[in-house]
Parts: C-alpha cells; structure tokens; sequence
C-alpha cells in the first residue's frame, strides 16, 4: 500500500487541528455533541433485548431514561455479555459482535471482556484523532515525521472458545485500537508485530532496543512506568554500537518530542522520567479505558484533561456522596448530564458506549477543573480509596502529596501503595492510619528515612485533604507510617502476581491490605517511623 509522504500528512494534520479547535471552543459545543450522541445511542439500544426490557424507545426523552434505565455494573451485565460472545444478535447492540476488549486495570479479579462493535472501532478512531490535533495545535506537526514507538500489551487476538455460531476475537485494548488506526498511522507504528508479540517482557525491552536504536523515533507512547526500562535497554544498545553511554532518550533519538502516557498519574514520577527523556520532549497525557477513550491533553496538565464529547459516547455523571454500590439499581435518577456537573466535585464515571453498555459504572472517579470548556481529572476508583477510618482520601490526593514533597526534598519516587493500618485499641475504637509502602531512586544527596518522610505526607495530606485533616484532628487518624523498601520489591511483587508486562498498572491505595501484606513477603528490608 502506497502512504502519502510525511510532510503531506503533517500537513493535512495541522489543518484538521486547527479547523477542530476552532468548532471546539464554541461555548456549549460539549453539550450539544452529547445530546446528539444521546439521541443517536437510544435509537440503537432500543433494537436490543436489554433495550426493550427496560423501555427504551427512539427519541425518549432525559427524564425518561434516567427513570428507566438503570445503572449497570460489568457483574450485572455478565450475563447478557455472556449471551453475546456465544454468537447472539441484538443483545446489548444491535447485530453480532466479533471484537471483545480484555480489561486489564487494578482491581482484582478475572479479566473483563467488554464488546467492541463497529460504532466502537469508530469511537478509538475519532477519539484518538482528536488527542492526536490536541498536541498538533499546541506543538505542531512535525511528530508525524518519524516513527511512533508503542510501549503496548501484546497486539495479537486470541479466538473465542465460547462463540458457537460465529467467529469472535479478544485481545487487549492496544490490539483492538490497532484495528481503528488509519493507514498512514500504521506505517509509523514501532516495533513492529515480531516483536509486539513476543510475551516476554524482559526479552520484548531488549529487542525494542535493539529495533529502534537507530530509528527517527518521534513520539513514544505507554504506561510511564516503562519508560525507565526501556531506557537502560537502549543506553545498553547505545553504548554497545558506539562505546559510549547516553544519559538520556533524546541523545539516542534527537527527534523524540512527545511522551503520550495514560493508565497511571504521573505526578509523583515526572522529575526522574523527564530527566531520563532530555530537554524539549512534551508530555501528552491521555484518559483511555477498556470502556472507551475518555479524555486528552489540549492545555497544560494543570487544566485537566478535555472530555472527548463527541467521540461517540454519551457521559453521566454520579456524585461520588450519593454514590452506594450496593444501591445502584436505585441511584440511576441522580446521575447528572454534562450540562449539570460543577467543578471541584467528585463525580462516578458513568458511560453509554456504542458497544452496547447503557449507564454503565466503570468504577473511575472524576473532577471537573472546568465545565467551559469541559476538562477534568482522573481522581481514583471506587473500589481503591481509602476510607477505613471516615477519612475518604482518593488516589489523586496520595499522589499529589508524594509528588509535592519529593519535589521539595530532590527525591525521586519509582513506585509505591498506600494501606490502611488498624490500631488495636483495648476501648473497641476504630482507629488508624495509613502505611505507606515507597521505593525512591537511589542517589539522593540526603538519604531520606521513614521517619523522616511520615511528617511530610502527613503535612501535605492534611492540606490536600479535609476529612484526612478532620480525622487528624478528632484522633481517629493516627499520624502515617512510611516503609521504605530495597529497590526490586514493586518489581518482585508484579512479577509474582503476573502483572509485569502489557498495560497492567499498580493499585496505588486500596481499603484492605491485600497488597500490603503482599509486599511485605517480597520486602528484605523495610525502614519504618
């Protein structure tokens, strides 16, 4: 197949940015592209099985839907999801479905198979063109002259053994997005499927260093926490070819401009990865999920990230304070359309994909920065915060604490988990803290201890935070321990419970200590306050 030149697609690209900027900044643009895709969804929902048995008719109105469609869950869904792998038409969408997604994030349990239908593989397409004119409007377009470097799962689909009437495919979200990526996008995609395929991840960052060492590598994309490897990988390659050893990406690539990261915060780990990437790379953050491409980057970090509105998906939006897993099938009225959301707030993530999921609770938590235009922040998970002692601190809280004083001290963090502590109180009072488990770069000019570093959380906790600062207060919040462990404990821990490699990513705070007593099977030495 014939690609046109790079300068050619540089060029159409900074057009179609500019001409979708200019339609996006008109004031109510995001509303009236989600009313429009409201509509457009219902019309389809109403041809299903799921539709039909819960009222749903062409042209029903807000009120109506909110009334009669519940709330779902991938658990309430399972078994009309069940119904579709097997081969069955016109369950949750209209027609067969011959994609499904594996999930792969940081709660527990068997991966989540959610279905990708042609309206979705028109979503990944449309969302990741915007992301993609997002950056061209703010750095130009000359990222699309050289290669794309994908730090991705393995990109193959694997057959479904349960269809019975059709052929059907899983595989991860990277292999599903590849099937939407245009033509010319796929002439640039690196490292290939060789070595895309290969499963061992320690064997893959070798061979990716080896492939693209002397490639014009432009942008590279991927959970940040790979960055590092890949990095030792190719300053080893470097040295190898030249006999001399790189500090950084872009004295291997001088053309690298662009780090697109998603999946993680990258708060607390900016410095070191910075550092290792050199002068004059951008950081482009995106939202993706199994359930959909959420939001992007169009203005600095500290503006959130732009809801993708008119990508297909129709957003609603569950105050976190009414939120109650056990009552969901109660709580559908509550949710809020985009029009209706304030900033500052807290809010339960719930979708309408084109793949079928109507009213669908992701678990993902959210804030609005700005409602004009529409930005907001990743915050946490339902399912991963930590609330054992009234305090209801969020992911976003946790890593903005660590980042804001590794910032102040010169520390550079590699990983870590927050846990809730119990202090066995003879009175039967419920109270605690947190443990936090933290590995931090070595060669710090000043050593940092346990002790040393508990403060300082606590500190920024309780400005960050009110009810931390509220449960401080009242003595039901004991101050924090800090375990600092060995470098190799996180690694270990993944390794052990399969989540090295592809897009799995560490849970950075859970309300059990299953993780926590994980990591302290795995930790030879611990520094505790």
């Amino acid at each position: 197949m014939l690609h046109p030149p790079n300068i050619l697609v540089a060029l159409g690209a900074r057009f179609l940015a500019a001409h979708r900027s200019r339609r996006m900044r008109a004031r109510g643009w995001a509303a009236s592209a989600q009313k429009r895709h409201a509509a457009a969804l219902r019309r389809q929902f109403a041809k299903t099985a799921y539709g039909r048995m819960h009222g749903v008719e062409p042209g029903m109105d807000d009120k109506a839907w909110r009334e009669r469609v519940p709330l779902s869950t991938y658990e309430s869904l399972s078994p009309h999801l069940a119904r579709m792998r097997r081969g069955e038409a016109d369950v949750l969408w209209p027609g067969q479905c011959s994609f499904f997604v594996n999930s792969t994030g940081t709660t527990e349990g068997a991966p989540k198979q959610l279905p990708v239908t042609d309206g979705m593989l028109r979503h990944f397409r449309r969302a990741g063109l915007d992301s993609l004119f997002f950056y061209i409007a703010r750095h130009g377009a000359s990222v699309l002259q050289g290669r794309h470097l994908c730090l991705g799962g393995t990109p193959g689909l694997s057959p479904l053994l349960d269809s019975r009437t059709h052929s059907a495919f899983s595989g991860e979200l990277g292999a599903i997005a590849a099937l939407a990526r245009p033509a010319w996008a796929e002439a640039r995609w690196e490292p290939g499927q060789d070595i895309a395929q290969m499963s061992d991840w320690t064997a893959k960052i070798e061979a990716i260093a080896r492939h693209c060492a002397g490639l014009d590598v432009r942008l590279v994309a991927g959970l940040p926490h790979w960055l590092p490897h890949i990095a030792a990988a190719l300053f080893e390659e470097q040295a190898r070819r030249t006999g001399k050893r790189p500090a950084t990406l872009r004295e291997v690539w001088p053309g690298l401009e662009c780090v697109v990261h998603g999946g993680t915060p990258l708060a607390p780990f900016a410095a070191r990865l910075r550092a290792l990437c050199g002068l004059g790379v951008n950081f482009h953050e995106i939202y993706p999920a199994a359930e959909g491409f959420i939001a992007a980057q169009d203005a600095e970090p500290e503006a959130g990230l732009r809801l993708l509105a008119d990508a297909g998906i129709h957003y609603e939006f569950l105050p976190l304070a009414d939120y109650d897993a056990r009552r969901l099938a109660w709580l559908g009225p509550r949710a809020l359309p985009l029009q209706a959301v304030r900033p500052g707030v807290d809010y339960v993530l719930v979708m309408s994909t084109p793949g079928g999921l109507a009213r669908h609770v992701n678990g993902d938590i959210v804030r609005f920065v700005s409602t004009e235009p529409a930005r907001l922040l990743h915050t946490g998970r339902t399912r991963l915060r930590l609330d054992a002692f009234g305090e209801h601190v969020l992911e976003k809280e946790l890593t903005d604490a660590l980042a804001a004083v590794c910032a102040r001290q010169g520390w550079q963090a590699v990983d870590f988990h927050v846990a809730p502590l119990p202090n066995n109180s003879l009175t039967g009072r419920k109270s605690g803290g947190h443990e936090w488990w933290l590995e931090l770069l070595a060669g710090s000019e000043v050593n940092p201890t346990g002790p040393v570093i508990a403060p300082l959380l606590d500190n920024e906790l309780r400005r960050l935070c009110h009810d931390y600062d509220a449960r401080r207060r009242e003595g039901m919040l004991l101050p924090p321990t800090v375990r600092l462990v060995m470098p190799g404990v996180f690694e270990q821990w993944r390794r052990v419970h399969g989540k090295w490699g592809g897009q799995h990513t560490m849970p950075r705070c859970r309300g059990d200590r299953h993780v926590a007593d994980e990591l302290a099977k795995h930790a030879p030495f611990h520094d505790a306050v």
